[in-house]
């Protein structure tokens, strides 16, 4: 860490162009320093790893790992690390997520840079950020009815993995992945396992 710079942090983004900004607007400010960038949620868990930063800031969709699932993880294996999501999704469900996962903060990139700023200031001081807009709609919407397994298998099936596929991913019998899919497809009021993916994704839920 340089000399009078006292918040470290590592951002987890896919997208280039957006990455490279948020790291450009955040080195703008003289007490904040990114010491690394990720386009994966992998490549971001080692970045934790490396430099145990005070803050990992972290989209929601990224190749491999979820920014939700990489929340958990790093919560898991580095408690210090401060969890920030940063996304576009505007969801109850997955703010809802992302508080069960631990994290921190969760602000739409949208949000101008200074808001930012303050929210990872906010965070490392212990405190909570989250986007405005969102808390009401979060504790107002319904509860998320899939349990984890529904969800993996939605999620693959929604990917296009044939039921074969599914078992062999997740190393259940294909009467098991059916009737995993069935209950999800039932509890979301869904006709077919390709509309309750488009429902829970909607909601947030996958």
């Amino acid at each position: 860490m340089v000399a009078g710079v006292s918040i470290s942090i590592v951002i987890a983004e896919d997208q280039a162009l957006v990455l490279g900004a948020l790291a450009a607007l955040l080195d703008l400010e003289p007490d904040l320093e990114v010491v690394a960038q990720a386009r994966t949620g992998s490549a971001a868990l080692s970045a934790v790893a490396a430099h145990r930063p005070d803050v990992l800031l972290t989209d929601i969709e990224m190749p491999g790992m979820t920014g939700l699932e990489l929340a958990a993880v790093a919560k898991r294996s580095h408690p210090a690390t401060r969890v920030i999501i940063v996304t576009t999704f505007a969801r109850a469900g997955y703010l809802r997520r992302a508080l069960e996962a631990g994290v921190c903060g969760y602000l739409l990139k949208d949000a101008p840079a200074s808001e930012l700023a303050g929210a990872i200031r906010a965070v490392h001081a212990g405190g909570k950020s989250i986007a405005p807009e969102l808390a009401a709609v979060a504790w107002g919407a319904g509860e998320d009815p899939l349990t984890d397994r529904e969800r993996q298998v939605l999620g693959l099936a929604a990917d296009g993995k044939s039921t074969a596929e599914i078992a062999a991913r997740v190393y259940l019998t294909e009467g098991t992945v059916r009737n995993y899919l069935s209950e999800a497809i039932g509890k979301l009021g869904a006709a077919n396992r390709i509309d309750a993916a488009r429902i829970a994704r909607q909601k947030g839920w996958l």
